[in-house]
C-alpha cells in the first residue's frame, strides 16, 4: 500500500487546513468530502485508487482536523479555501472529485478559478441549484411547503438540533442509527472503520451553516425558490462526470436530473447500480472503475455511460 500522510497547511486567511496525501504518480487527484464527514470518509478510495495517481484529500474548514476560526456563510467560503490550498501546494492540472456537499464546493471552485482543475467528478453531488432545507412535518417526512430561509431558522429547527446534540454528546448510537437508515442501506463499513467514521462526524463545527450554505447555493440559470441563479455553470468548461447511486436517499434523482440539465451536453452521467449515497462503501470496485476510467480519458463522450 502506498504511504498516506496526514499534514496541515496554513492558508493566507488564517485557517489551517488538514489533508491526507498519498504517494503516487504524476497524475493528481484532489478529493473533497461531504457534510457530516471529512477526508476520513474517503479512506477506502485513498487506499485503493490506482497507484499511478497522487492523491490529496482535504478536511474543509470546520471539519475533521481543520480549523474553524471564521464561520462560513456560503459554499464559496469553502471553494475559496480550496483555491488558497492548491496555491500553497502549487497544484495545477489536477482532477477534482467532490462528494455530496463537496460536489457543490467543486462546482463553485471550477466556475471561479478556471485553469486549475482539468477534470471534475461529481459523486452524489448536491444540485447546481442547491439543496433545500425543510423541517420535518407531522408525518415524519420533510415538509416541502415550509422551506426554511435563514440560518437562524435552521439553527432553531428540531432536525438540526437533534444532530447537533448527538455531536455534542458523542451519541454514536444515534448517528449510527441515522446513517444505517439513510446512507448505509445497502452495505455497511466494517465495525472498526464505522466507529472511526462516527467519531469523525462529531468533529464538525458548522452543521447549521452548511445546511444554510447548501440551501442558498445556486450556480444554475434558474431561481431555486430561495435565491436566483448566478448561471456560473456555463463557466465550467472542462470534462465533467455526474455519478450517482440509483438508491440514493440523500441526493434524489430529481436533484441529479437538475445537475444533468444544467450542465447539459458538457457532462457525462453514470448511474451506479445498487449504490446509495456512499458508493465508497456500497460498491467500491464499481466506483473506482468509474473514477479511473473518467480520469484517464483524454476526451469525454456525451451522454450516459
Amino acid at each position: 500500500m502506498s504511504t498516506i500522510e496526514v499534514k496541515k497547511v496554513l492558508l493566507e486567511n488564517g485557517e489551517e487546513i488538514a489533508y491526507q496525501e498519498r504517494a503516487g504518480g504524476e497524475d493528481v487527484v484532489l478529493l473533497v468530502h461531504g457534510n457530516m464527514t471529512s477526508s476520513v470518509h474517503w479512506d477506502v478510495v485513498i487506499e485503493n485508487l490506482a497507484s499511478n495517481y497522487k492523491v490529496y484529500a482535504i478536511d474543509l474548514r470546520g471539519f475533521g482536523k481543520s480549523s474553524y476560526h471564521q464561520p462560513i456563510t456560503e459554499i464559496k467560503d469553502f471553494s475559496d479555501d480550496l483555491k488558497l490550498f492548491v496555491d500553497e501546494l502549487e497544484l495545477k492540472g489536477f482532477a477534482l472529485a467532490g462528494w455530496s456537499l463537496g460536489g457543490t464546493v467543486c462546482q463553485q471552485f471550477c466556475a471561479d478559478y478556471p485553469g486549475y482543475c482539468d477534470r471534475l467528478f461529481l459523486l452524489a453531488s448536491g444540485s447546481s441549484r442547491g439543496y433545500a432545507y425543510y423541517p420535518i412535518g407531522e408525518d415524519g417526512l420533510p415538509d416541502t411547503t415550509n422551506r426554511l430561509r435563514t440560518l437562524e431558522e435552521v439553527r432553531d429547527d428540531d432536525k438540526a438540533k437533534i444532530v447537533q446534540t448527538a455531536y455534542d454528546t458523542l451519541n454514536y448510537d444515534f448517528l449510527k442509527q441515522m446513517w444505517d437508515m439513510v446512507i448505509y442501506v445497502n452495505n455497511k463499513p466494517d465495525p472498526e472503520r464505522y466507529q472511526k467514521y462516527l467519531e469523525d462526524m462529531t468533529t464538525q463545527r458548522n452543521l447549521a451553516e452548511c445546511y444554510q450554505a447548501l440551501s442558498i447555493f445556486n450556480v444554475s440559470d434558474v431561481h431555486n425558490g430561495l435565491v436566483a441563479g448566478t448561471n456560473q455553470v456555463k463557466d465550467i468548461d472542462i470534462p465533467v462526470m455526474i455519478a450517482w447511486g440509483e438508491t440514493d436517499m440523500v441526493v434524489t434523482k430529481d436533484m441529479t436530473d437538475e445537475l444533468i440539465a444544467d450542465f447539459g451536453g458538457k457532462a457525462v452521467h453514470k448511474e451506479l447500480k445498487n449504490c446509495g449515497h456512499s458508493p465508497q462503501i456500497d460498491d467500491l470496485e464499481q466506483l473506482l472503475e468509474a473514477m479511473e476510467g473518467f480520469f484517464s480519458r483524454s476526451t469525454t463522450n456525451k451522454g450516459v455511460l
